[in-house]
């Protein structure tokens, strides 16, 4: 039984060990290769708390991973790292093929696989929180209309309201950030009703008037009865 355990712990660490080594010589070639980079989105005081409030507290404090209430099992630096080293640009020769493997990895084992998170943690250490945060803004995946995915906060407020990004009611960015956990899921053409709903309890998240209850709280299904 111990030898089991400690072959198990052995091979965990391995794979770890050698993410990181691969997320470490491949982040500069990816960073580069991924629009949005140095793109940069202003948001005012109010927005850019709403926004963390929901997504990610910590996020400016962090180094990749936190256990704030409310945080979950992302942050905004593991969801930029997930989409950078596995979903973006493909990569060539030995790097493509670890890459393709932990694509499969993650594909399979996503609630349990460690490797992004230790990718987010690899990816601080190359990126500036301005970096991360562009990355998140431009590439952030808002759902799809007619089949066609709807990628970045300027295309969400256009394709959902018809407007810039900054020129968004308060109301309006609430709606699009309650999309981001699942975008479909909360899609405000296909289900204005749960769309409504989750707009409803992060306002009052947002605004101080109801808190997550916990690490894992990302429902906020207890706002329900706050006014």
């Amino acid at each position: 039984m111990r030898r089991g355990l400690a072959a198990i712990a052995l091979a965990l660490v391995s794979y770890l060990v050698i993410v990181a080594l691969w997320a470490n010589s491949v982040a500069r070639e990816l960073l580069q290769a991924t629009p949005g980079t140095d793109r940069r989105i202003e948001l005012d005081s109010g927005r850019l708390a709403a926004l963390l409030a929901i997504e990610d507290p910590a996020f400016y404090s962090h180094r990749g991973l936190d256990m704030s209430d409310g945080q979950g099992l992302t942050t905004m630096t593991s969801v930029v790292a997930r989409d950078l080293f596995l979903h973006g640009h493909d990569l060539d020769g030995w790097k493509g093929v670890l890459q393709s493997a932990y694509r499969e990895v993650f594909s399979c084992c996503k609630k349990v696989d460690l490797g992004r998170d230790v990718m987010a943690l690899v990816l601080h250490s190359h990126a500036s929180k301005q970096q991360q945060f562009n990355l998140f803004l431009n590439n952030a995946y808002w759902g799809a209309i007619d089949g066609r995915a709807v990628v970045g906060i300027e295309a969400a407020a256009g394709a959902y309201y018809g407007e810039d990004a900054h020129a968004l009611t308060d109301d309006k960015f609430f709606g699009l950030i309650a999309m981001l956990i699942a975008p479909n899921r909360f899609h405000p053409l296909i289900y204005p009703e749960d769309h409504a709903e989750r707009t409803s309890r992060i306002t009052k998240v947002v605004t101080g008037r109801c808190a997550p209850s916990g690490w894992l709280d990302l429902t906020y299904a207890h706002c329900d009865g706050v006014d």
